[in-house]
């Protein structure tokens, strides 16, 4: 499918070369790879480079959905600097003034991308890499000019190290140092046991002996490593083939031996017969791998000409097709209760206009539907009545003065028996509600009998000793 293709490109000031994979999940193959180069000095701009690449990828119909660039080592600088930090986020806001400290120069005109190499409790060793910003949106321009938005823009030292990384295993106790010098460059690359790089990477000149240069290079790389385990073996790629392994190996002290970049290539197409160099075919195959780890990726667009492709504008149509959706719901239903309202507004003028007249049977408690109206009110008429009387011969209710006297006569039954002493004295038209306390229990119990013989009942009760004296608390009503 079209939207797992990814786009590599490892770009020079003169030269490209390009490198098409197809990807699924983590797997990747090589669908096309290719090379071009700007012959003549005064046509050496990223306009025309950039242009040859796209009628490379027009002329093979390659599809890929993202693009990713490797600029070459002669592009940018690279820097070791410290942080007071631990945090990405933190080195990444502050890392434009710990490099500009560093330096001791303006680099308002730099752009900067960083990797966190190691980190303590004083912070964090940084490789800081710094480009030209002039030199960086004049390619990516070139390059969206020709519909290549690149998503990242690597070193081509991390992309190289994501290559090895990616495609060369290696057995567990082995702890390599991998030299791969191409037609004009040479990198040394050191994998860690976390699985990260150290790189040095350095000139190479066509009259230049790459034996010499090896054997001076590699002691000084592998001394230059911090911590971790020492290096015990060389493996080396040379694009010329002039490397002699054997007189290296005796001079070295160390294993030394050749591997072959194609060979670790995914099902490349024709070998690398349409790429001029395969360290060049591995860095931009690095670059297309970029995807698989963008949070760690050393990206210099984060810091400049962010990059806005259509994922970005995906997530922005996304957030406000969220937006209208959440503006359109409370627009209907503002007009939703607009029209509730309209339909009860002659309802609600009908109540205000009738709500005087009727004002007298719309107050009050509702009647059951099964009762009849008239005698419960005539009901309570009556039973009003009795009780202002005294005795109710209908509905048997004593008034409050009935009961009243059948409970002095209690109190003076016993007051002197029991030590009797009241505290309060509660009453309603059911009820009376006594607070006090006797002598002991027993006296106790004796006022609750006095009570029970005046015609009284004790419906609730609650007693305890208290000191000396027992407290009680009843409600007191009429016998039935």
């Amino acid at each position: 499918m079209e939207s797992q293709n990814y786009l590599g490109i490892y770009l020079s000031k003169d030269s490209a070369a390009v490198v098409c994979l197809g990807l699924q999940g983590r797997e990747h193959n090589v669908l096309n790879c290719f090379s071009v180069s700007v012959e003549q000095p005064q046509d050496q701009n990223p306009q025309t480079l950039v242009s040859l690449i796209a009628k490379g990828c027009t002329e093979r119909e390659l599809k890929f959905s993202d693009v990713a660039v490797a600029i070459d080592c002669s592009m940018f600088m690279q820097h070791s600097i410290h942080s007071e930090f631990t945090d990405q986020k933190q080195v990444a806001s502050t890392i434009r003034f710990d490099t500009e400290e560093a330096l001791a120069t303006d680099i308002s005109d730099v752009a900067i991308a960083f990797k966190i190499i190691s980190s303590d409790q004083t912070g964090s060793n940084l490789a800081v890499f710094t480009t030209k910003q002039k030199l960086l949106s004049d390619s990516i321009i070139a390059l969206q000019s020709n519909g290549m938005d690149p998503v990242t823009i690597e070193p081509d030292v991390g992309c190289l190290s994501r290559f090895i990384l990616q495609n060369i295993p290696l057995p567990e106790d082995s702890h390599p140092l991998f030299a791969l010098l191409s037609r004009r460059r040479g990198y040394l690359v050191v994998l860690s046991k976390s699985k990260t790089a150290s790189v040095r990477t350095f000139l190479v000149s066509p009259s230049q002996d790459r034996n010499e240069l090896l054997a001076r290079q590699v002691p000084m790389t592998a001394a230059w490593v911090e911590g971790g385990q020492p290096v015990n073996a060389v493996k080396v790629f040379d694009s010329s083939g002039s490397v002699n392994y054997q007189g290296l190996n005796q001079r070295l002290g160390l294993e030394v031996t050749d591997i072959d970049l194609a060979a670790f290539a995914a099902k490349a197409p024709k070998g690398l017969a349409d790429c001029a160099d395969a360290v060049d075919f591995a860095i931009a195959y690095g670059a297309a791998l970029s995807h698989l780890e963008k949070s760690q990726s050393i990206n210099f667009r984060s810091d400049f000409m962010p990059y806005q492709g259509k994922k970005l504008r995906l997530e922005k149509t996304l957030k406000f097709v969220g937006i209208s959706a959440a503006l359109v719901m409370l627009a209907l239903g503002l007009f939703l209760q607009t029209q509730l309202f309209k339909q009860n507004k002659p309802r609600a003028e009908l109540r205000k206009k009738f709500e005087k007249d009727y004002s007298a049977v719309m107050l009050g408690a509702k009647i059951k539907s099964k009762e009849n109206p008239v005698k419960k009110l005539e009901g309570e008429l009556k039973r009003i009545e009795s009780v202002k009387s005294g005795m109710s011969s209908i509905t048997g209710e004593e008034s409050v003065s009935a009961k009243l006297t059948r409970l002095f006569e209690a109190f003076n039954r016993c007051a002197a028996q029991t030590g009797l002493n009241i505290e309060k004295v509660s009453i309603t038209d059911k009820s009376v509600n006594i607070t006090g306390d006797t002598s002991n229990r027993q006296n106790t119990l004796k006022f609750f009998e006095a009570i029970k013989q005046s015609g009284l009942e004790v419906s609730a009760s609650h007693y305890e000793a208290k000191g000396e004296r027992d407290n009680f608390s009843i409600t007191v009503i009429p016998k039935k």
